[in-house]
C-alpha cells in the first residue's frame, strides 16, 4: 500500500505483544501496518535473550490463569502454523520461605484453578533436582505443566505470519507522535504520516514517550541476564531442570535450563535497580552485573558455577502495581494500549495478540481484562 492509504489498524512497537497483534489482525482480514523503530527481532527491548518463562502456577494473582490457559493454546497454535517448536516443558517450581510470597501465591493459584502440583521441602526439591541447592526452611511449588517459549523465534514466527496473512512491516522507522481523533487516527513517523482506524501502541520501554499519561507510571529499569557454563552439564538439561523463580535473602532469582547455548541461565528482577529513559540505559553489561548473578549460582546452584559465557541486558518497564495495561485509552477508543508488562509479560504474548486484535476491532475483549485497566492508574 502506498504511503497514505487508510489502514484499518497500525500497531506500534513489534517485540512479543505487537508481533501477535499483529498476526491476529492480520488473519482476521485487516488491511494492517506494523512499525518498529528499531531492526525486526531487535535486542534493545524487553523480548531478546533465547527465551522467556511460562508457568501455570501464577503467584502474582490468580487472575492470570486463565489468560495462561488461553496463551498455551496459541502457542500451541502458533507452532503448528509456523512449524516449528517454540514452547518447551520443563515443569515449573516456585521456591522460597514457606510462608513467602512466591510459595504461597503459587500455591493459592493452584488450587483456585484446580492446577496439578505438588507441595516440595527444600530437601526434596535438591533430592529430585540436583542442579538446585534450596537453603534448609525453603519450601517449592511444583508444577507440571511450565516451561518457556523461544521468544526471539516466536516474535519472528508472528511476524512471519502476519506478512504471509498480508501484514505489512516497516522496521527502521521511528513514531514521533499519534494524533487520534474521532474514528480514525494518524501516526507521525519520521519518514511521514500514516492514517487508520485504530492503532495499536506496543512500545514497550518507549509507552511514556507516546502516552503522555504513563509517564511516571510506565518506568524503564535494565535487566541482565546471565548464561554460566555448568560444571555438571547434565544436572541442567530441559529434561533434568525446571524452570524457577526463587525468593531468596540475595533477591527474587528466576532461572532456565541450558537451551541454546551451553549454559545455566539466571536473572535477578529488578537487578540493580537502574530506572531511566529507555534510550538512556545501558545495555552493556558490566562486572558488577555478573558479580551480583554470580553470587547467586554460587549458593543456590553451585553445580553451574563455571565460566561465564554470556551476559545480556533488557528492560522491564514496571507499573506501580506490576499488573499490565491492556485497555482502550480514556477518551480515545481509537487508541488501545498494550504494556508496560512489569516484567513478567512476555509468557502472555499470544493471547495479549489475541486480545489486543479484539479490542482494536471491536472495542472489547472475551478474556477479562479489568485488573489491567488504563485507569486504575490514575487512582
Amino acid at each position: 500500500m502506498p504511503q497514505g492509504t487508510p489502514y484499518d489498524t497500525i500497531v506500534i512497537g513489534l517485540g512479543g505483544m505487537g508481533s501477535a497483534a499483529l498476526w491476529q489482525l492480520a488473519r482476521r482480514g485487516q488491511r494492517v501496518l506494523g512499525l518498529e523503530r528499531f531492526d525486526l527481532g531487535h535486542a534493545m527491548g524487553s523480548s531478546h535473550g533465547l527465551n522467556r518463562i511460562i508457568r501455570l502456577a501464577y503467584f502474582e494473582h490468580p487472575d492470570y490463569v486463565p489468560l495462561l490457559r488461553r496463551a498455551y493454546e496459541l502457542w500451541r497454535e502458533t507452532e503448528a502454523l509456523a512449524g516449528e517448536q517454540l514452547l518447551f516443558v520443563t515443569g515449573s517450581l516456585d521456591a522460597g520461605p514457606e510462608d513467602g510470597r512466591i510459595v504461597q501465591g503459587s500455591l493459592a493459584a493452584c488450587r483456585a484453578h484446580g492446577l496439578p502440583h505438588a507441595a516440595l521441602t527444600a530437601a526434596e526439591v535438591n533430592r529430585r533436582f540436583p542442579g538446585y541447592r534450596l537453603p534448609e526452611g525453603h519450601a517449592a511449588i511444583h508444577q507440571p505443566d511450565g516451561g518457556f517459549i523461544a521468544s526471539e523465534r516466536a516474535i519472528l514466527a508472528h511476524a512471519t505470519l502476519a506478512v504471509a496473512a498480508g501484514a505489512e512491516i516497516h522496521a527502521r522507522e521511528k513514531v514521533l507522535a499519534i494524533e487520534p481523533a474521532p474514528g480514525r487516527v494518524t501516526v507521525v513517523t519520521e519518514h511521514g504520516r500514516h492514517e487508520a482506524g485504530r492503532v495499536i501502541v506496543s512500545a514497550g520501554a518507549w509507552m511514556e514517550d507516546l502516552i503522555p499519561g504513563l509517564r511516571g507510571r510506565a518506568v524503564p529499569e535494565r535487566q541482565v541476564l546471565g548464561w554460566f557454563q555448568p560444571r555438571q552439564p547434565a544436572l541442567f538439561t530441559p529434561a533434568a531442570f525446571p524452570v524457577s523463580n526463587m525468593e531468596t535473602a540475595l533477591g527474587h532469582f528466576y532461572q532456565f535450563p541450558a537451551w541454546g547455548i551451553p549454559g545455566f541461565k539466571i536473572g535477578l528482577y529488578h537487578h540493580l535497580r537502574e530506572q531511566g529513559h529507555a534510550d538512556a540505559l545501558s545495555r552493556e553489561p558490566t562486572a558488577r552485573d555478573e558479580a551480583v548473578l554470580r553470587e547467586a549460582v554460587r549458593a543456590f546452584f553451585p553445580a553451574a558455577d563455571g565460566p561465564t559465557l554470556r551476559l545480556a541486558a533488557c528492560l522491564f518497564t514496571n507499573t506501580p502495581d506490576e499488573h499490565f495495561v491492556l485497555d482502550t485509552l480514556p477518551g480515545h477508543p481509537e487508541v488501545v494500549v498494550a504494556s508496560p508488562c512489569s516484567g513478567h509479560g512476555y509468557k502472555f504474548a499470544s493471547v495479549i495478540g489475541e486480545a489486543l486484535a479484539e479490542l482494536a476491532t471491536t472495542g472489547t475483549s472475551r478474556h477479562d481484562l479489568s485488573l489491567f485497566s488504563y485507569g486504575r492508574l490514575a487512582a
